[in-house]
Protein backbone atom coordinates (compact mmCIF):
# COMPACT_ATOMS: atom_id res chain seq x y z
CA UNK A 1 0.00 0.00 0.00
CA UNK A 2 1.09 3.80 -0.65
CA UNK A 3 1.40 6.01 2.20
CA UNK A 4 -1.88 7.07 0.67
CA UNK A 5 -3.10 3.89 1.43
CA UNK A 6 -4.07 3.71 -1.96
CA UNK A 7 -3.11 0.36 -3.90
CA UNK A 8 0.15 0.07 -5.40
CA UNK A 9 -0.22 -1.26 -9.28
CA UNK A 10 1.58 -4.33 -9.81
CA UNK A 11 2.97 -2.64 -13.11
CA UNK A 12 4.09 0.47 -14.21
CA UNK A 13 5.14 2.01 -17.34
CA UNK A 14 9.04 2.65 -17.98
CA UNK A 15 8.95 3.64 -21.27
CA UNK A 16 7.13 1.41 -23.46
CA UNK A 17 8.34 -1.52 -21.08
CA UNK A 18 5.44 -2.43 -18.23
CA UNK A 19 7.81 -3.29 -15.03
CA UNK A 20 7.11 -3.47 -11.42
CA UNK A 21 7.45 -0.13 -9.37
CA UNK A 22 10.41 -0.43 -7.64
CA UNK A 23 11.91 -1.85 -11.15
CA UNK A 24 11.19 1.56 -12.58
CA UNK A 25 12.60 3.46 -9.91
CA UNK A 26 15.74 1.83 -10.23
CA UNK A 27 15.90 1.60 -13.86
CA UNK A 28 15.44 5.62 -13.62
CA UNK A 29 18.00 5.53 -11.34
CA UNK A 30 20.51 4.13 -13.87
CA UNK A 31 19.74 6.01 -16.77
CA UNK A 32 20.73 9.51 -14.85
CA UNK A 33 23.33 7.73 -12.96
CA UNK A 34 24.59 6.87 -17.19
CA UNK A 35 24.21 10.60 -18.15
CA UNK A 36 24.61 13.11 -15.57
CA UNK A 37 28.03 14.19 -16.49
CA UNK A 38 26.30 14.87 -19.82
CA UNK A 39 23.53 16.03 -19.05
CA UNK A 40 23.44 19.75 -20.16
CA UNK A 41 25.47 19.21 -23.15
CA UNK A 42 23.18 16.88 -24.34
CA UNK A 43 19.88 19.17 -23.16
CA UNK A 44 21.23 21.44 -25.99
CA UNK A 45 21.98 19.00 -28.68
CA UNK A 46 18.30 17.45 -27.61
CA UNK A 47 16.72 20.65 -28.00
CA UNK A 48 19.21 22.68 -30.26
CA UNK A 49 19.54 25.22 -27.02
CA UNK A 50 16.03 26.21 -27.01
CA UNK A 51 15.56 24.49 -23.21
CA UNK A 52 17.80 27.23 -22.35
CA UNK A 53 15.00 29.67 -23.26
CA UNK A 54 12.02 27.76 -21.83
CA UNK A 55 14.18 27.65 -18.94
CA UNK A 56 14.06 31.52 -18.74
CA UNK A 57 10.28 32.00 -19.86
CA UNK A 58 9.30 29.22 -17.07
CA UNK A 59 10.99 31.13 -14.11
CA UNK A 60 9.94 34.61 -15.69
CA UNK A 61 6.48 33.34 -15.32
CA UNK A 62 6.35 31.88 -12.17
CA UNK A 63 6.67 35.59 -10.67
CA UNK A 64 8.88 35.12 -7.77
CA UNK A 65 9.35 37.76 -4.96
CA UNK A 66 12.71 38.36 -3.48
CA UNK A 67 12.85 35.89 0.12
CA UNK A 68 10.27 33.57 -1.73
CA UNK A 69 11.37 30.05 -0.54
CA UNK A 70 11.56 27.51 -3.40
CA UNK A 71 11.39 23.76 -3.59
CA UNK A 72 13.02 23.15 -7.15
CA UNK A 73 12.34 19.09 -7.15
CA UNK A 74 14.46 16.91 -9.93
CA UNK A 75 16.95 20.24 -9.51
CA UNK A 76 19.81 18.08 -10.98
CA UNK A 77 22.67 19.95 -12.32
CA UNK A 78 20.60 23.70 -11.46
CA UNK A 79 19.76 25.17 -14.15
CA UNK A 80 15.99 26.69 -12.52
CA UNK A 81 17.64 27.41 -9.29
CA UNK A 82 20.50 29.93 -10.68
CA UNK A 83 17.74 31.80 -12.58
CA UNK A 84 15.53 31.93 -9.47
CA UNK A 85 18.24 33.14 -7.19
CA UNK A 86 18.52 35.68 -9.05
CA UNK A 87 15.60 37.18 -8.23
CA UNK A 88 16.31 37.06 -4.52
CA UNK A 89 14.56 33.72 -4.17
CA UNK A 90 16.03 31.25 -1.38
CA UNK A 91 16.42 27.88 -3.03
CA UNK A 92 16.44 24.03 -1.93
CA UNK A 93 17.54 21.85 -4.74
CA UNK A 94 15.96 18.33 -4.22
CA UNK A 95 17.15 15.33 -6.21
CA UNK A 96 16.27 11.27 -5.81
CA UNK A 97 19.60 10.87 -7.91
CA UNK A 98 22.36 11.53 -6.11
CA UNK A 99 24.84 11.54 -9.38
CA UNK A 100 23.47 14.58 -10.51
CA UNK A 101 23.13 16.43 -7.31
CA UNK A 102 26.80 15.62 -7.40
CA UNK A 103 26.77 17.18 -11.08
CA UNK A 104 24.75 19.91 -10.07
CA UNK A 105 27.49 20.56 -7.40
CA UNK A 106 30.29 21.01 -9.27
CA UNK A 107 28.88 22.90 -12.03
CA UNK A 108 27.85 25.69 -9.35
CA UNK A 109 31.40 25.01 -7.64
CA UNK A 110 33.13 26.33 -10.78
CA UNK A 111 31.13 29.58 -10.45
CA UNK A 112 31.12 29.66 -6.93
CA UNK A 113 27.66 29.56 -6.39
CA UNK A 114 27.05 26.61 -4.40
CA UNK A 115 26.82 27.93 -0.77
CA UNK A 116 23.84 29.84 -2.58
CA UNK A 117 22.03 26.86 -2.45
CA UNK A 118 20.11 23.85 0.13
CA UNK A 119 21.41 20.54 -1.52
CA UNK A 120 18.90 17.59 -0.80
CA UNK A 121 18.36 14.12 -1.94
CA UNK A 122 15.29 13.02 -1.43
CA UNK A 123 12.32 11.41 -3.28
CA UNK A 124 9.24 13.56 -4.47
CA UNK A 125 7.34 10.87 -3.22
CA UNK A 126 8.58 11.30 -0.12
CA UNK A 127 9.74 14.61 1.03
CA UNK A 128 11.52 15.54 4.48
CA UNK A 129 9.95 18.82 4.64
CA UNK A 130 7.46 20.40 7.09
CA UNK A 131 4.00 21.12 5.77
CA UNK A 132 3.56 24.79 4.47
CA UNK A 133 7.33 25.43 4.42
CA UNK A 134 7.18 26.92 -0.09
CA UNK A 135 5.93 29.31 -1.82
CA UNK A 136 6.58 28.07 -4.88
CA UNK A 137 7.79 23.77 -6.30
CA UNK A 138 9.23 23.52 -9.48
CA UNK A 139 9.94 20.49 -11.20
CA UNK A 140 11.18 20.97 -14.96
CA UNK A 141 11.16 17.48 -17.15
CA UNK A 142 11.07 15.51 -13.98
CA UNK A 143 7.73 14.45 -13.05
CA UNK A 144 7.51 11.51 -16.13
CA UNK A 145 10.30 10.04 -14.64
CA UNK A 146 8.51 9.81 -11.00
CA UNK A 147 7.45 6.39 -10.45
CA UNK A 148 4.08 7.51 -8.13
CA UNK A 149 2.54 10.64 -9.96
CA UNK A 150 -0.12 11.09 -7.85
CA UNK A 151 1.73 10.38 -4.32
CA UNK A 152 4.51 13.25 -5.14
CA UNK A 153 1.60 15.34 -6.51
CA UNK A 154 0.06 14.97 -2.72
CA UNK A 155 3.66 15.43 -1.18
CA UNK A 156 4.23 18.72 -3.44
CA UNK A 157 1.25 19.96 -2.16
CA UNK A 158 1.27 19.73 1.69
CA UNK A 159 4.80 21.41 1.77
CA UNK A 160 3.56 24.73 0.26
CA UNK A 161 2.28 27.40 2.18
CA UNK A 162 -1.49 27.72 1.82
CA UNK A 163 -1.76 29.93 -1.64
CA UNK A 164 1.40 29.02 -2.77
CA UNK A 165 2.00 27.83 -6.28
CA UNK A 166 3.23 24.46 -8.36
CA UNK A 167 4.85 25.32 -11.59
CA UNK A 168 5.71 22.42 -14.00
CA UNK A 169 7.74 22.11 -17.22
CA UNK A 170 7.16 18.90 -19.00
CA UNK A 171 7.30 17.47 -22.79
CA UNK A 172 3.48 16.16 -23.63
CA UNK A 173 3.36 13.87 -26.31
CA UNK A 174 3.10 15.78 -29.59
CA UNK A 175 0.12 14.67 -31.51
CA UNK A 176 0.06 17.56 -34.39
CA UNK A 177 0.41 15.04 -37.57
CA UNK A 178 3.40 16.66 -39.34
CA UNK A 179 5.28 18.23 -36.29
CA UNK A 180 5.12 14.64 -34.97
CA UNK A 181 5.81 12.25 -37.62
CA UNK A 182 9.66 15.11 -37.52
CA UNK A 183 9.61 14.82 -33.71
CA UNK A 184 9.56 10.91 -34.02
CA UNK A 185 12.47 10.25 -36.15
CA UNK A 186 14.69 13.32 -34.07
CA UNK A 187 13.37 11.62 -30.87
CA UNK A 188 13.71 7.75 -31.69
CA UNK A 189 16.52 8.24 -34.66
CA UNK A 190 18.58 10.72 -33.54
CA UNK A 191 18.57 11.19 -30.03
CA UNK A 192 19.78 7.70 -28.90
CA UNK A 193 22.48 8.34 -31.97
CA UNK A 194 23.41 11.05 -29.92
CA UNK A 195 23.27 9.49 -26.53
CA UNK A 196 25.56 6.95 -27.62
CA UNK A 197 28.05 9.02 -28.68
CA UNK A 198 28.41 11.52 -26.14
CA UNK A 199 27.50 9.71 -22.89
CA UNK A 200 27.81 5.52 -24.47
CA UNK A 201 24.30 4.58 -23.66
CA UNK A 202 21.97 5.00 -26.56
CA UNK A 203 19.43 3.09 -24.48
CA UNK A 204 18.99 5.63 -21.66
CA UNK A 205 17.86 8.44 -24.64
CA UNK A 206 15.89 5.85 -25.90
CA UNK A 207 13.78 5.67 -22.88
CA UNK A 208 14.13 9.28 -22.52
CA UNK A 209 11.85 9.69 -25.83
CA UNK A 210 9.43 6.47 -24.65
CA UNK A 211 8.55 8.08 -21.75
CA UNK A 212 7.31 11.44 -23.32
CA UNK A 213 5.45 9.76 -25.59
CA UNK A 214 3.85 7.84 -22.17
CA UNK A 215 3.20 11.07 -20.30
CA UNK A 216 -0.23 12.37 -19.98
CA UNK A 217 -1.26 15.41 -22.13
CA UNK A 218 -1.88 18.83 -20.80
CA UNK A 219 -5.58 18.08 -20.00
CA UNK A 220 -5.22 14.87 -18.59
CA UNK A 221 -2.12 16.33 -16.26
CA UNK A 222 -4.31 18.88 -15.20
CA UNK A 223 -7.23 16.81 -13.89
CA UNK A 224 -4.18 14.96 -11.94
CA UNK A 225 -3.42 18.34 -10.45
CA UNK A 226 -6.82 18.98 -9.63
CA UNK A 227 -7.41 15.56 -8.16
CA UNK A 228 -4.43 16.12 -5.88
CA UNK A 229 -6.10 19.14 -3.98
CA UNK A 230 -4.88 22.08 -6.28
CA UNK A 231 -7.10 24.60 -7.83
CA UNK A 232 -6.38 27.75 -10.35
CA UNK A 233 -4.89 25.26 -12.72
CA UNK A 234 -4.12 26.63 -16.10
CA UNK A 235 -1.43 25.59 -18.92
CA UNK A 236 0.48 26.96 -21.87
CA UNK A 237 1.63 25.42 -24.50
CA UNK A 238 5.73 26.46 -25.61
CA UNK A 239 7.25 26.01 -29.23
CA UNK A 240 3.80 24.56 -31.02
CA UNK A 241 3.04 21.87 -28.32
CA UNK A 242 6.46 20.61 -28.17
CA UNK A 243 6.72 21.50 -24.56
CA UNK A 244 4.43 22.85 -21.93
CA UNK A 245 4.56 24.90 -18.73
CA UNK A 246 1.72 24.25 -15.72
CA UNK A 247 0.59 26.24 -12.67
CA UNK A 248 -1.49 25.47 -10.01
CA UNK A 249 -2.24 27.01 -6.97
CA UNK A 250 -2.88 25.18 -3.41
CA UNK A 251 -5.87 26.50 -1.83
CA UNK A 252 -5.50 29.10 0.84
CA UNK A 253 -7.72 27.97 3.63
CA UNK A 254 -6.03 24.54 3.45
Amino acid sequence: MSKQGKQSPESIDFGFKQVNPAEKTALVGEVFDTVADRYDIMNDLMSVGIHRLWKWHFVEQCHFKSGDQLLDLAGGTGDIAKLASRKGVEVVIADINSSMLRAGRRRMDDQGLTHRFEWVNANAEQLPFKDGRFDHVTIVFGLRNVTYRDQALSEMLRVLKPGGRLHIMEFPPVDRPVLADMYDVWSFKVLPWLGEKLTGSAESYQYLAESIRRFPKQEALAQMLKDAGFENIVWKDLSAGICAIHNAQKPSGS
